[in-house]
C-alpha cells in the first residue's frame, strides 16, 4: 500500500492529499477557461511575427503584436508555473511521507505555504470566469449623483466617492478625479472619474444603482435618524478610436468656467473648466481637474464619447440592462445597497443577499466581497434562465 493511501482520515496528510486534488483539478479547470493548448499555438505564432526585421515599420501594428504576446505568454507561464509549484509540493511531501511522520512535521508548513501561493493564483484566474461582458476588461468611468436627502445625500455622495477611490486604491488601479460639483451645504452634488486598471468595468458594473444611506443625522439639530440615497454610473471607457462614434463640432455647446473641488494645486484659478452639451441627446459632461482649458476639453471629450457609445449600444440592444442597467430614481425603493449605520450597523446587498457588520471596512474601500458575491449571483440567475 502507497504512503498517499495509507493516510487516516482527517489526518495532516489526508488533508493535504485533498488539497493536492482539489488543486490539480482547479488547474485543469483553468487550463480549459484560458484555452491554454490555443494559446501554446498563438505564441508560436506571435513569436514568429517578432522575428519579422521590418516589424516595427508599422508601429501600430508592432505595439499590437508585443502586447498581445505579453498577454499571452502571462497567461501561460502563470499557468505552467502553478503546475510546477504543485509538483513540487507533492514531490516533497511523497518523500517526507516514506520517511515517516516526523519528516512530514518537518516540511509541512513549507508545502502549506506552497499551497497557499497556489490557491491565491488560481482564485484569481477564477474571478475571470466572473466575467462575460465584451467590455469588462475595460477600464471605467464612473459618475456618483446624489438623490433624495438633501444634504445628508450630498454628503452621503462624498462618502461614497472615497469608498470607490478608496476600493481603487486597494486594487493598484488608477484614478482620474474629472469633476467634483460641490453641494450647497456639505458633501458633493456629483462626482466624475475614471477607474483604470485590468476588470476595472467588469467589477465596478456590480456597483451601478443606488445606494442607501441610513444613520443619525449630523446636519439637524436633533440628530434625527434620516435615509439618504446617492448613485453610481458605470459606463466602459473608450480606448479605441474605431469605437469612438463621429461627433459633429455644430450639435455642441461648450461653456467654460471657474474650476472648484478636490484639484489641489493642479486647479487653475482661471476659466480652464469646460462643460460640454450634446444638443441633440442632452448629454452633458464636465472637466475640470487638468491643468489647461484644451485638456478639461480633451478629457470631456472622451468621456462624451463613451456616453454616445453607450447610448448607441441601448438603443441596439434588445435589453437595455445588459450593458447599462435599469436606471432608476435615486429614492425609495430603487436601491441595491443598503447601509444602515444606526441604531444597528449592517450593509446587506439586496440582489446576492451578501451582508456584513463591518461598516467601517467596507466604507473604507473593501467592496470586493460584495463584488464578487454579485457577479457570482449574476451568473448562476444567468446560468437558471438559460436552463
Amino acid at each position: 500500500m502507497s504512503t498517499f493511501s495509507a493516510a487516516t482520515p482527517n489526518s495532516p496528510q489526508s488533508q493535504l492529499l485533498l488539497k493536492f486534488s482539489d488543486f490539480k483539478e482547479r488547474i485543469e479547470a483553468a487550463k480549459a477557461y484560458l484555452k491554454i493548448d490555443q494559446l501554446r499555438k498563438d505564441l508560436q505564432r506571435l513569436e514568429f511575427d517578432l522575428q519579422d526585421p521590418d516589424l516595427w515599420s508599422n508601429a501600430e501594428r508592432a505595439l499590437g503584436i508585443t502586447t498581445e504576446y505579453g498577454k499571452i505568454k502571462a497567461d501561460v507561464e502563470l499557468i505552467e508555473g502553478l503546475q510546477n509549484s504543485l509538483e513540487e509540493a507533492s514531490l516533497l511531501f511523497e518523500m517526507a511521507s516514506e520517511e515517516g511522520e516526523d519528516s512530514l512535521a518537518v516540511v509541512e508548513d513549507d508545502i502549506k505555504v506552497i499551497l497557499s501561493g497556489i490557491g491565491e493564483k488560481l482564485d484569481e484566474i477564477e474571478l475571470r470566469t466572473l466575467f462575460s461582458n465584451e467590455y469588462d476588461k475595460r477600464d471605467a468611468i464612473a459618475e456618483i449623483h446624489a438623490g433624495a436627502g438633501g444634504t445628508d445625500a450630498q454628503d452621503w455622495a462624498e462618502m461614497m466617492l472615497r469608498m470607490y477611490l478608496r476600493w481603487s486604491e486597494r486594487k493598484g488601479f488608477k484614478v482620474e478625479i474629472d469633476e467634483v460639483t460641490p453641494g450647497q451645504e456639505a458633501g458633493i452634488l456629483s462626482a466624475t472619474f475614471i477607474v483604470s486598471g485590468d476588470y476595472a468595468y467588469g467589477m465596478l458594473a456590480a456597483e451601478r444603482g443606488v445606494h442607501r444611506l441610513v444613520r443619525m443625522s449630523p446636519f439637524n439639530s436633533k440628530h434625527t435618524r434620516e435615509t439618504s440615497f446617492a448613485s453610481i454610473e458605470i459606463i466602459p471607457f473608450l480606448d479605441e478610436s474605431s469605437d469612438e462614434p463621429d461627433i459633429d463640432e455644430k450639435d455642441l455647446r461648450i461653456d467654460t468656467y471657474r474650476s472648484h473641488g478636490a484639484g489641489g494645486q493642479h486647479v487653475n484659478v482661471t476659466d480652464s473648466a469646460v462643460r460640454i452639451t450634446h444638443l441633440p441627446t442632452g448629454i452633458v459632461v464636465s472637466c475640470q481637474n487638468e491643468r489647461s482649458q484644451h485638456q478639461n476639453k480633451a478629457k470631456a471629450m472622451q468621456i462624451l464619447a463613451a456616453k454616445l457609445a453607450e447610448l448607441k449600444r441601448e438603443e441596439q440592444m434588445a435589453e437595455l440592462s445588459s450593458i447599462t442597467g435599469p436606471r432608476e430614481k435615486v429614492e425609495w425603493g430603487s436601491q441595491i445597497r443598503s447601509y444602515v449605520l444606526a441604531p444597528y450597523q449592517q450593509i446587506k446587498d439586496l440582489r446576492s443577499q451578501i451582508e456584513t457588520g463591518n461598516v467601517t471596512a467596507v466604507l473604507d474601500g473593501d467592496l470586493d466581497d460584495f463584488i464578487i458575491g454579485y457577479l457570482r449571483w449574476q451568473r448562476r440567475n444567468k446560468a437558471s434562465d438559460e436552463h
